[in-house]
């Protein structure tokens, strides 16, 4: 059931991690915790708030409640999927009984980003409650994915990004399924569409290495002429175009949640030479990276925005 949440305009606070403001404290690519672990804390109550960066993952195992998602309350129950994307104003209301995980992951480690082109990308550039179907491969298939990604966060072994990354990309691709399967939403897509998301992911896996628009190409089979069509059909932009906005968003990640200096996240980018850098950073841009950076501290310094707001902003709250 939706329903309206009317109330007087007011200022929705955005938060790395709730409560800490400090930026050095939000220097984290991917966290996890328990919905009662910060919650409990709150009287069960999470009031309107956004994150700049960060996609959420609610997983519901046990308890209910309402989201609010801007001016909707929309209820939520066992087994659920809550995915909020970056900058959306969203709280929550949960009965003290509640159960499960929340997952905070910077928005540009998923592989398909809010946004893109296709069905995957679409699915995340908006606010959604799942509910998965009982007893089913795909239901078990993203609990598990979800329960394992916990797992991993609390054991601190080696290589745990890599399969926390994983994990959730696993899982929200499959409840993006079932979100388009209860929509009665037609899931296949043409032979564009497919070229486009299998080239999402290699961008995602090799925009560091400085491949040349070729290498995509020949990868998916098809002329370097034919993937410059698809890509600006489906983006607005050129081949070229696409790996420079990916290398760019890699960048601003790693200059504004890293306390490196702007030479060492040159090299760890496949810069040779931090000067070129420095020249690719600021044509994209109009600043230097080191301008940027300390411009957007600045901004996330001041942040807040007016929203609509009602009673269930009381109080506010989000995972790490």
């Amino acid at each position: 059931m939706t329903k309206r949440n009317s109330g007087p305009t007011s200022i929705i606070p955005t938060y790395e991690l709730y409560g800490e403001d400090d930026a050095a404290s939000a220097q984290f690519r991917l966290h996890c915790e328990t919905i009662p672990s910060r919650s409990s804390l709150h009287h069960w109550e999470i009031g309107l708030h956004r994150h700049e960066y960060f996609f959420q993952i609610l997983l519901i195992t046990r308890g209910s409640g309402d989201a609010v998602y801007g001016d909707q309350i929309v209820r939520f129950e066992p087994v659920s999927v809550l995915t909020v994307p970056p900058s959306v104003g969203h709280g929550f209301r949960f009965s003290p009984d509640i159960d499960g995980f929340v997952f905070t992951i910077l928005a540009n480690r998923l592989p398909v980003r809010p946004g893109e082109p296709g069905a995957i990308g679409a699915f995340l550039s908006q606010p959604r409650i799942t509910r998965l179907p009982e007893q089913t491969a795909e239901s078990d298939l993203i609990r598990s994915n979800l329960e394992r990604v916990a797992a991993e966060w609390n054991t601190r072994l080696s290589g745990r990004s890599v399969l926390m990354e994983t994990g959730l990309a696993t899982a929200l691709v499959l409840t993006a399924r079932i979100a388009a399967q209860e929509a009665d939403e037609v899931e296949i897509g043409g032979d564009n569409d497919r070229r486009i998301e299998a080239l999402l992911a290699l961008l995602h896996r090799e925009v560091r290495q400085h491949r040349p628009a070729s290498f995509y190409a020949d990868a998916l089979g098809i002329s370097t002429t034919h993937l410059n069509r698809v890509v600006k059909a489906k983006t607005g932009l050129s081949t070229q175009d696409l790996i420079a906005r990916r290398l760019l968003e890699e960048a601003q990640r790693e200059l504004l949640f890293t306390p490196d200096s702007v030479q060492e996240v040159a090299f760890r980018l496949g810069f040779a030479d931090p000067a070129y850098f420095s020249r690719f950073f600021t044509r994209q841009t109009g600043v230097t990276p080191r301008n940027w950076k300390r411009q957007e501290q600045r901004r996330l310094g001041s942040r807040g925005e007016v929203a609509p707001s009602g009673n269930a902003a009381s109080h506010a709250i989000s995972a790490r």
